[in-house]
């Protein structure tokens, strides 16, 4: 298994626990959470049983009845409700060999929890009236609708309160696990590739696994997602159907953040999205975050107001500047050295730099310096400084700040006047504006580095996509 082995490590250990073990596995869809379970446990379980999605309950409960019946539950019974259904699991259990630990999988728990099934109450009494008491069972829960699992779960306020024993938060691959992956395929692409593969597609195994090795990137990305049957083409609107009950508004809110991309506040995508509930907006809001499509963070120097969201899902943002809009079956491939691309480019790259902190912070000599992230823009001013703004702003605890300045080439980075200027302007703004005593160090994040030349010293250090790597 491509990466993924600190999480195989915690779930073999809580295979061998002396405990009843209550496991959540959260993600955004098409992360692996399924194969996770599946290769950890070589699909050896007492029980496992994946959610419908979109049926109605007593569709529902007979699918779930019949898997009890195929892992050899034999009673006469036929549960029409939760509660009988659970029952039926409680006696397939028991009736089996009581010495071997007992492994049940539950995936996609959200699609099994119907309006008015009570699923949840019967779950519930499932497990605090039998599963917990049982120190030879391992429970793993699965769920895409990260939101259903936070608010029906995590916040539960009765009987579930408390009551997870582990819970794993799977996260896209990172780019040295995207290598991995694609050497363990046979595809073969450059660093430059492998980082504008992870600007369209993200960490996402689901979408790597459909490429071809005998195409190029760009055809690779032509074929899954331009050509008339491209099996990526309509991913976005199936993703949204998938996870949230009424899909609109929160596409709505989406296409709301995806036109400032540094962010919007709350108030000005509800003056966009015409929302006149507040809270309405909040809850969306907070659900398009917990399922990874947009991150919140506030700008540095900002404690309280200000909060900013960004789209952070990389396919996400591909769809909303392409694929809704492009009808050409080779497009991607005849495009690299269009207006548009540069511009899009650029913003993927700072995601591809937001996504991967951690290795920035290592080519930089710092993981073990406790550090703020944030972004910052300054006030609104007259002249050259006015609009000034970082991106990525490390406050570091060791009185050092980088500012650093993420810059996607297809080539050694060059330095101009210009440019040098329009740093060392930002710098001295930022420095002015947020009174900091910190030494202010300026970081370019790039693909290939600085090309030798005057202004090379700018940056008092740089980054490469091989750091990132």
């Amino acid at each position: 298994m491509i990466g993924r082995k600190e999480e195989q490590r915690l779930l073999q250990k809580l295979a061998l626990s002396d405990e009843a073990e209550f496991v959540v596995i959260y993600g955004r869809r098409r992360v692996g959470k399924t194969y996770l379970v599946r290769e950890t446990f070589q699909n050896e379980f007492a029980f496992h049983y994946t959610g419908i999605a979109n049926v109605e309950a007593q569709v529902q409960i007979a699918a779930f009845v019949k898997a009890l019946r195929d892992y050899g539950w034999n009673k006469d019974a036929l549960p029409n409700n939760w509660f009988d259904a659970f029952d039926g699991l409680r006696e397939l259990i028991m009736q089996g060999n009581r010495a071997e630990r007992a492994v049940i999988f539950l995936d996609e728990m959200p699609w099994m929890d119907n309006k008015k099934s009570n699923f949840i109450p019967a779950f519930e009494h499932f497990w605090n009236g039998w599963a917990s008491g049982e120190k030879n069972l391992t429970l793993i829960v699965c769920g895409s609708a990260a939101s259903w699992i936070t608010k029906k779960i995590f916040q539960n306020k009765g009987g579930l309160y408390n009551r997870v024993t582990r819970q794993i938060l799977l996260q896209p691959f990172t780019l040295d696990e995207c290598r991995e992956y694609y050497d363990s395929k046979g595809l073969i692409l450059n660093a430059h590739d492998m980082i504008e593969s992870y600007m369209i597609f993200g960490g996402i195994p689901y979408y790597l696994r459909m490429m071809d090795k005998k195409y190029s990137l760009a055809l690779n990305v032509d074929a899954l997602c331009f050509a008339n049957a491209a099996p990526l083409k309509n991913e976005f609107g199936q993703l949204f159907k998938t996870l949230f009950a009424k899909p609109e508004k929160y596409t709505e809110v989406i296409e709301a953040i995806n036109t400032k991309k540094k962010g919007l506040m709350r108030e000005d995508i509800a003056a966009l999205v015409g929302f006149s509930d507040g809270g309405n907006l909040t809850r969306i809001l907070n659900e398009l975050e917990e399922s990874g499509f947009i991150r919140k963070y506030k700008p540095f120097g900002k404690k309280k107001n200000g909060a900013l969201y960004q789209l952070s899902d990389p396919f996400t943002a591909f769809h909303l500047n392409f694929l809704q809009n492009i009808d050409s079956e080779n497009y991607w491939s005849s495009f690299t050295d269009h207006a548009a691309h540069r511009a899009w480019s650029g913003y993927a790259f700072e995601q591809v730099c937001l996504a991967h902190i951690t290795k920035i912070k290592d080519a930089l000599g710092i993981s073990g310096v406790m550090t703020k992230v944030s972004a910052w823009r300054s006030k609104e001013q007259d002249g050259d400084e006015k609009g000034a703004q970082i991106d990525l702003v490390l406050d570091r605890n060791d009185n050092v700040i980088n500012l650093c300045e993420m810059k996607y080439a297809n080539e050694t980075f060059v330095v101009d006047k210009k440019t040098d200027l329009d740093l060392r302007n930002k710098a001295a703004v930022f420095k002015r504006e947020t009174k900091t005593k910190k030494a202010i160090h300026l970081t370019l994040v790039t693909t290939y580095g600085v090309k030798p030349g005057m202004y090379a010293n700018t940056f008092q250090s740089e980054i490469t996509m091989e750091d990132l790597l």
